[in-house]
């Protein structure tokens, strides 16, 4: 067996679409009895609903099957079985990895995995990872720091897996890291995309030294959408002259989705290990066709500790109607996960995504990369504000680049901004996931 067999499996990756449709409804139904029999809280909704392992036969099915939102677990954890409640499928004893949510859209939920579980996430990176042309010989540098949150975990063991050498960053702070990368001439890494502009940017700035030149090849990123916004990719790809690809991935759900190496505008959905169902924002109706965003519901077919099983996670998508040359028969999300159903608000009646004004910001030259949205209201009327660093020696285009930026917005956003400039490095900086739209009407 050579290299390429080992790793790649075309057997899944490229099964025709009718049986890649049995497996996954093979899959469900198994997934399905086992949570109906093992969870208390999922077999309390489904008794509950009035549907039964029995009565999975087809696809029109599964969508008589509850969904479950996130606030649901928050409702039943810590709570016996300590600390994760009723969800819990096998004995405590079985449990072998805890991770938690960031909490960033409030109380964290406690994600419970089996040692067979852990292995799946590795397997699903493996997916990703060698899709984006990760091999034996690449030496992944990984700057994050390890903690509770899953982040890059799980695809440290892929890469383990697939052969590479892994060097672990966790403790290190930018600059150690920087030279880390340099002294051991690592050619891959992962991170956020915020993080991967804000080493660039310190190695430029802090240290001198050129990122460029510092033999990293390709990048892998996740936990924000910047990687599938043709602005923030190049930038990000210009700054470290390396191929950026993005992934799509939860702690309750898993590594779900991945970018190719052919770049096709989208995420591959791993149909082999999950099962996507995308839904209208408003009537809830599902949408099979292309060219229609909704909101993402997700069944993990092969998570055991603690299931997930049509998980309403909320992410924006939409289908491509193109299939992918690179022969791979799982379909295409168009454009990657384009928001969350959480995050687009209507502001003077118009409905906003953040991730629309991202694309515009990263492809104005002589802005720096951060930048900042204000959403406030003064009476009845909504204003939105957005702040922005000019880059040194930019400073007498602030009438063109802010002519650029209202036109480009109005056009992508169907809005008016007011536009305030600021010096470069004064707006806030993040290492994870920014935090960068900020909707003050709430308060």
């Amino acid at each position: 067996m050579n290299t390429e067999q080992k790793y790649w499996n075309p057997v899944l990756e490229t099964l025709p679409r009718e049986k890649l449709h049995s497996l996954q409804l093979k899959k469900f139904r198994r997934i399905f009895t086992w949570t109906y029999e093992n969870s208390r809280f999922h077999r309390k909704l489904y008794d509950e609903a009035g549907v039964t392992p029995e009565d999975i036969r087809s696809f029109e099915d599964i969508r008589r099957v509850p969904k479950v939102e996130k606030s649901m677990m928050r409702d039943i954890q810590r709570k016996d079985p300590f600390p994760y409640g009723d969800a819990l499928c096998v004995p405590l004893e079985e449990v072998s990895e805890f991770r938690q949510t960031s909490g960033t859209t409030g109380q964290p939920v406690y994600q419970a995995d089996t040692w067979q579980d852990w292995e799946w996430w590795a397997e699903n990176w493996c997916y990703i990872l060698w899709a984006q042309g990760y091999r034996p010989s690449d030496r992944v540098f990984l700057p994050f720091g390890y903690n509770i949150f899953v982040a890059f975990w799980a695809a440290h063991y892929a890469a383990e897996k697939l052969g590479c050498e892994v060097v672990p960053g966790g403790v290190l702070d930018t600059q150690a890291r920087i030279l880390k990368i340099e002294e051991l001439r690592a050619t891959a890494m992962m991170a956020t995309p915020t993080y991967i502009l804000g080493m660039a940017d310190t190695a430029r700035t802090k240290m001198n030294i050129d990122p460029t030149q510092l033999g990293i090849r390709r990048i892998t990123c996740a936990g924000e959408p910047g990687a599938s916004i043709p602005s923030t990719k190049k930038r990000m790809e210009s700054a470290w002259n390396a191929k950026v690809f993005d992934h799509a991935g939860a702690t309750e759900i898993g590594a779900w989705s991945y970018e190719c190496g052919h770049q096709p505008g989208g995420m591959h959905v791993n149909e082999a290990m999950f099962l996507v169902e995308i839904e209208d924002m408003e009537t809830g109706e599902s949408i099979e066709e292309p060219g229609r965003k909704g909101k993402m519901v997700i069944t993990a077919l092969d998570r055991i500790g603690q299931p997930c099983v049509r998980f309403d996670a909320k992410d924006v998508i939409e289908w491509d109607p193109e299939p992918c040359p690179c022969g791979r028969t799982f379909r295409l999300i168009k454009g990657g996960v384009q928001g969350r159903a959480d995050d687009i608000t209507k502001v003077k009646g118009v409905l906003l995504s953040p991730a629309a004004i991202e694309e515009v910001v990263r492809d104005v030259e002589g802005l720096g990369d951060e930048y900042e949205v204000l959403v406030d209201r003064l009476g009845d009327i909504d204003r939105i504000k957005l702040k922005v660093e000019l880059i040194p020696g930019a400073e007498d285009q602030v009438k063109s680049i802010e002519a650029i930026l209202k036109d480009q917005l109005r056009l992508k956003t169907n809005l008016g901004y007011r536009i305030d400039f600021y010096d470069y490095g004064k707006l806030p900086r993040y290492e994870v996931k920014a935090k960068r739209f900020k909707d003050l009407r709430k308060k």
